[in-house]
């Protein structure tokens, strides 16, 4: 940090210019090709869309180092910042994601960083929410000098390749446990196969859209479930009265599951002791029959391979990512051992999950403190005076 503050000293000490992000780099959109599903050729190139890779094709339209910034569809973070993804090499970007390159002056890698601090929740309109050109071109950016910018572009980085390893190592420890979870959960044919409407109540949310608060009764909407927990750190609320309206048709209760059928369509949190909430929009209560099978162990086979083959094959045939059919959900197959073998399986899963899993211990864990520390150094590594025209 000291040598950035002499850098600061030395090259911008009166603050630095603010300018257009059309200013900045080369805005390359207009070479942007869209491709329906069906009209791709699988081959090894990354398509890209709105938030990441989508698919891999055979050909591409792009050959460089590249940001790209969702345009429509998912365009903002919960936070209200831009969904920004860094591409390199052989690409191709449908119409849902900006891609610009750099011009020299201005670190590509610098605009990188910064363009995840800008807020445009004021920005984004539509009932496709969309950040459009005009929009997009007029985001306003610090531009240090360019020795400013390679110092920031250092230290911001370093947090990041602390991260891509941590999630290198979780991918891999991630593919080990589904081996092993497939195998535990798949049997001979002597043992029954089930549909999940046959072994447990399935309760929809309400689908109208409640009235939030500040604070009251938590509701749980998709992005609160995670690895088969309810993530509390980023929680919305209800009033007592809604909350009474919402769960007319039925309280959740300790050792419910919550199963998303929005995108992320299959994340699924089962419900502690003592913790009073409702379901959000698109979030399905499933209340297990205890008699026949444990919760954490349907818990265990909704978040793997066996289901998740299912809901593939289901979004394969036309289903939308952002709507996961109820008749399809109670259609599922799966396995059900004897209720001693299920408490086996629990066992021996619970132990190696936790490792790769728990949103408070574990590598999830040290992930999400090393984003929160990049994030704040950005913030503060990223904030200048501007400098006066006079």
């Amino acid at each position: 940090m000291k040598r950035l503050e002499m850098l600061i000293k030395e090259f911008c000490p009166t603050g630095v210019e603010y300018r257009k992000l059309e200013d900045c780099c080369n805005i390359l959109d207009k070479k942007r090709k869209p491709v329906t599903k069906a009209a791709r050729q699988a081959g090894r190139y990354p398509y890209y869309g709105a938030n990441g890779i989508q698919d891999y094709v055979s050909d591409y339209i792009f050959d460089g180092v590249f940001i790209l910034v969702g345009e429509d569809g998912s365009v903002q973070t919960e936070q209200g910042t831009p969904v920004v993804n860094w591409a390199e090499g052989k690409i191709w970007v449908n119409n849902h994601a900006h891609i610009i390159e750099e011009i020299e002056g201005v670190s590509l890698r610098y605009l990188y960083h910064y363009i995840q601090t800008i807020n445009v929740r004021g920005l984004i309109h539509g009932n496709i929410p969309k950040l459009n050109q005009g929009n997009f071109r007029a985001l306003v950016i610090a531009v240090p000098p360019i020795e400013v910018q390679s110092e920031i572009v250092r230290i911001l980085d370093n947090f990041t390749e602390l991260t891509a390893e941590l999630t290198a190592e979780l991918t891999a420890r991630n593919k080990q446990f589904e081996y092993y979870r497939t195998q535990l959960l798949t049997f001979s044919d002597e043992v029954e196969m089930v549909t999940l409407e046959a072994v447990c109540q399935i309760v929809d949310c309400p689908h109208t859209s409640p009235k939030w608060k500040e604070s009251g009764v938590p509701v749980i909407r998709n992005y609160n479930l995670v690895n088969g927990q309810i993530d509390t750190s980023n929680l919305s609320y209800v009033d007592e009265a809604e909350y009474l309206t919402r769960i007319k048709r039925i309280e959740p209760q300790e050792n419910d599951i919550l199963f998303s059928r929005e995108a992320p369509i299959g994340n699924v949190g089962i419900i502690p002791a003592n913790f009073k909430c409702c379901q959000g929009q698109r979030v399905v209560l499933l209340r297990p029959n205890q008699d026949i099978i444990y919760p954490r162990y349907l818990m265990h086979i909704l978040q793997g391979e066996i289901v998740r083959n299912q809901i593939s094959s289901v979004e394969g045939k036309g289903a939308t990512v952002s709507n996961f059919n109820i008749s399809d959900l109670r259609k599922l197959k799966f396995q059900v051992p004897a209720k001693k073998i299920q408490l086996f399986i629990i066992d021996k899963l619970d132990v190696f999950g936790k490792l790769n899993g728990d949103i408070k211990d574990g590598l999830p864990a040290e992930i999400t403190l090393r984003k929160k520390q990049y994030e704040y150094y950005r913030e503060k590594l990223l904030s200048f005076p501007e400098r006066s025209q006079a």
